[in-house]
């Protein structure tokens, strides 16, 4: 029987150590003073100085021109396709390796998710492949891009930074200007990374961050929207903060809105993490350095590094198991639990879960292929 599970679990344990979750929060910094000045404060609810500041510290660290903070990442998503224009009876292209927010968040919208394959290069949207599935499938007429088989309108593209790693941003934007498709970026996972020198989120027309208690940066659970477009920007506060027109005491709403905005005490939490990004980031670079090192001495699996003119935040750290190992990867999953490093696969391609069945996609050989090798091993900037 082939020892390679267990010269995985001892290598990841060489660097990891023992009993190692998949990714933890870090409270080392100004968290409890800032969250007790809002409980002595009273304001703990969405109204605060914490969320302007939070929003402000948002734009300094990516270069957006505007951060609207928002009660989790999936609501900022969703934020960004009614914005968007993304309508019931539209389709939008998403990658189907993904996480199943990305997916939700257009059914929210009572529109369809149209799955696309990911490169290896990358683990995002593959442009070139989904360029000449447009060409198979889709045309250009006076209201847009059409899919010629469901006759429905192709909107919006949604691409996703998986696991912190900048995807084709360059390739991306040229297709959906081709294409007349609107670009929403899921930055979810990146806050951090930068492609070709630009802080990711500042590509397509509308993005999405989290700051859920397993990413790098978090406020508990919230998330924001970032925009270079000042109208957007508007608009999605509006929208997030239940559509309601100022005034004074009165109660006016001009359109359907939601209750997304992030309270005050979360805001204050995220006020902290943010002040501590800089080290944590170092940190896990330095982590990403120990298992690129560890994993290059096994033959079969390899380490997956950030692609090519991009730094990656290293969010979840990635092995790639070789094709003639594909029947290995649970058997690694369990050696590595079981020795108390959480680790996980990649999610259920989206295709493959039994909502999103029937929804329209391309060759999907790519992301099946992923994820039938790629495994998360721990990942928490103190493991460095």
């Amino acid at each position: 029987m082939t020892r390679l599970p267990s010269l995985i679990t001892e290598a990841v344990a060489s660097v990891a150590g023992d009993n190692a979750p998949l990714h933890t929060p870090e409270i080392s910094g100004n968290e409890w003073e800032y969250v007790k000045d809002c409980l002595d404060t009273e304001w703990v609810s969405t109204v605060g100085s914490y969320v302007n500041r939070f929003e402000e510290a948002l734009t300094e660290i990516t270069g957006a021109k505007f951060a609207i903070a928002t009660s989790s990442g999936t609501s900022a998503l969703h934020a960004c396709l009614i914005v968007a224009g993304v309508g019931r009876e539209d389709e939008v292209i998403v990658p189907a390796l993904t996480f199943v927010a990305t997916a939700n968040a257009v059914a929210y919208q009572g529109a369809t998710p149209h799955f696309v394959d990911c490169e290896l290069t990358t683990l995002g949207i593959d442009a070139a492949k989904l360029d000449q599935h447009l060409s198979d499938t889709a045309e250009l007429t006076g209201d847009g891009c059409r899919n010629r088989k469901t006759g429905r309108s192709i909107r919006a593209l949604i691409c996703m930074h998986t696991f912190g790693h900048p995807c084709d941003l360059d390739g991306l934007k040229a297709l959906c200007d081709r294409w007349r498709l609107v670009l929403i970026e899921d930055a979810a996972e990146s806050i951090g990374s930068y492609y070709k020198g630009q802080h990711t989120g500042n590509t397509g027309v509308l993005s999405a961050l989290s700051f859920n208690g397993n990413k790098i940066i978090t406020t508990g659970g919230g998330g924001a929207v970032l925009t270079n477009d000042e109208d957007l920007a508007r608009r999605i506060k509006h929208i997030t903060t239940t559509a309601k027109t100022p005034h004074a005491w009165e109660f006016v709403h001009d359109e359907i809105g939601y209750n997304y905005r992030l309270p005050n005490v979360n805001a204050a939490i995220g006020c902290a993490q943010l002040e501590k990004l800089p080290e944590w980031l170092h940190q896990k670079r330095a982590l990403a350095a120990k298992y690129r090192d560890v994993m290059k001495e096994l033959a079969g699996i390899s380490y997956f590094d950030e692609p090519a003119e991009c730094v990656s935040n290293y969010w979840l750290n990635v092995v790639m198991l070789d094709e003639d190992k594909i029947e290995l990867r649970d058997v690694i999953l369990e050696a590595l639990n079981g020795a108390g490093l959480m680790s996980r696969p990649a999610w259920t391609p989206m295709h493959m879960l039994e909502m999103f069945g029937k929804c329209p996609r391309g060759d999907l050989s790519t992301a099946e292929s992923v994820f039938r090798r790629l495994i998360n091993i721990p990942s928490s900037p103190r493991l460095a």
